[in-house]
């Protein structure tokens, strides 16, 4: 994930980049609203917890009182659907920065076009809509694999939880089921904003398309998260240097 400024989550006092928490803004009408991109003007809270935690909070009033200390007493009201609004915001955000890093040429969609980038050592991520062919996505997979010198890590790319019908819609182009990063900074943007959004709606079975032979492995185990549900980007740094 991006160094940055950290912040502590409300919640559960845990401190974190900004970039990998979501930041609860203060509506003018006082309602407690997601602010993702973090541009709000005003007072802000960050939360880092799951979806399931944060509604587990909400029904035991822990976010109102966490919420009244960060905002100082202020009149506020929070959204029943708070958690609901949240995961939407961050899906938006991790769509529109695929769409972001399409329109500056960093993204290379089709299988043959993915397969010649990854042999070559030029991808930097791999993505699958969720509902991709598992042969297919098992091909790129082996391609960079192959391109990476990383044989035998089951590195196999990340599984999203949109359909190529959103995909498409969200990088402008028809029929995308698979795409690839070929810059190591573009690669970083868009798993800090992944990250982010997939650590918040929690751990989801990857659909039957692309799971390995070991069925009902977390989105985690099959794109190389680590525990606290964060992208590997360890590698990216490296392949940047």
């Amino acid at each position: 994930m991006t160094e940055g400024p950290e912040r502590s989550c409300i919640l559960s006092r845990e401190h974190g980049s900004r970039d990998g928490l979501v930041r609860l803004a203060l509506s003018p009408d006082g309602d407690i609203l997601p602010d993702v991109r973090a541009k709000a003007p005003g007072r802000g809270a960050w939360i880092g917890v799951t979806r399931a935690e944060l509604e587990t909070a909400m029904a035991k009033g822990r976010l109102k009182g966490a919420l009244a200390r960060a905002f100082k007493g202020a009149v506020l009201t929070i959204p029943a659907d708070l958690p609901q609004l949240i995961a939407e915001a961050l899906r938006r955000h991790a769509l529109d920065r695929l769409g972001l890093e399409a329109k500056s040429g960093y993204v290379v969609i089709g299988g043959t076009a993915i397969e010649k980038s990854a042999r070559g050592g030029k991808l930097y991520a791999l993505y699958h809509a969720s509902d991709a062919a598992a042969d297919g996505a098992g091909k790129l997979a082996q391609a960079w694999r192959v391109g990476t010198d990383d044989e035998g890590s089951g590195r196999r790319g990340l599984a999203l939880p949109v359909p190529r019908t959103i995909l498409s819609l969200a990088l402008g182009r028809e029929n995308v089921v698979h795409v690839g990063l070929t810059d190591a900074r573009a690669a970083q943007r868009a798993n800090d904003a992944l990250s982010r959004w997939l650590h918040f709606i929690g751990p989801e079975p990857i659909p039957a398309a692309c799971e390995t032979p070991s069925q009902g492995a977390s989105t985690a185990q099959f794109s190389g998260m680590d525990d606290a549900g964060h992208l590997g980007v360890d590698q990216l740094k490296q392949d940047s240097e």
